[in-house]
């Protein structure tokens, strides 16, 4: 199999990859939608108070901005067995080549990690408060889901990506933590 030096990034990989990227161009991903489709039990929730991270879901309509992110030659291996590690931890993610749109103009194939809509952790119906109040509670081993989300909606909005429906969703999120804050707030 040919090495693939691009990674399309749509979460977290555009703010911590991990890795330092040889090359960053903003890009376009056609078919798929950034969703908080994955429930997460590890990175941003645990068993008993499960967290919610986004999936690239099949969305044939959809298109989703992210970055491309080009692994150097040198780095491939490494950078790729720390891909793996990472983003197929548990099986819900699959690895997939697509091809990608560049904003200079380029197509390129990729690997992108791109939700199983049959595994346990698939949760792709739940409406926006669901997500909401899950996100607003949930602490993983990297910390607050609240963070994650928060994190990737401010990054795509710095790049010139902003998402609306992020951004709907993470105001959301701050007012239930406010209102959890409070004293006269939920219990």
């Amino acid at each position: 199999m040919q090495k693939v030096f691009w990674i399309f990034g749509y979460g977290s990989l555009m703010w911590d990859p991990g890795f330092h990227p040889a090359e960053t161009v903003k890009a376009r991903l056609a078919g798929y939608a950034r969703t908080f489709c994955m429930r997460s039990t590890r990175y941003r929730g645990t068993t008993e108070t499960p967290g919610l991270v986004l999936g690239l879901d099949v969305d044939q309509g959809a298109e989703c901005s992210g970055l491309a992110l080009r692994v150097a030659e040198e780095d491939h291996d490494h950078v790729m067995l720390y891909l793996r590690e990472r983003e197929l931890v548990t099986g819900a993610y699959q690895e997939q080549l697509v091809t990608v749109a560049l904003e200079d103009g380029r197509r390129i194939e990729a690997i992108a990690y791109v939700m199983r809509r049959d595994h346990e952790q698939y949760v792709g119906n739940l409406c926006h408060r669901e997500q909401a109040e899950i996100i607003a509670r949930a602490t993983g081993g990297r910390g607050p889901n609240a963070e994650y989300l928060f994190n990737t909606a401010r990054h795509l909005a710095e790049i010139g990506l902003a998402d609306p429906w992020l951004e709907e969703l993470s105001a959301d999120v701050r007012r239930l933590l406010d209102q959890t804050r409070r004293p006269d707030g939920p219990r």
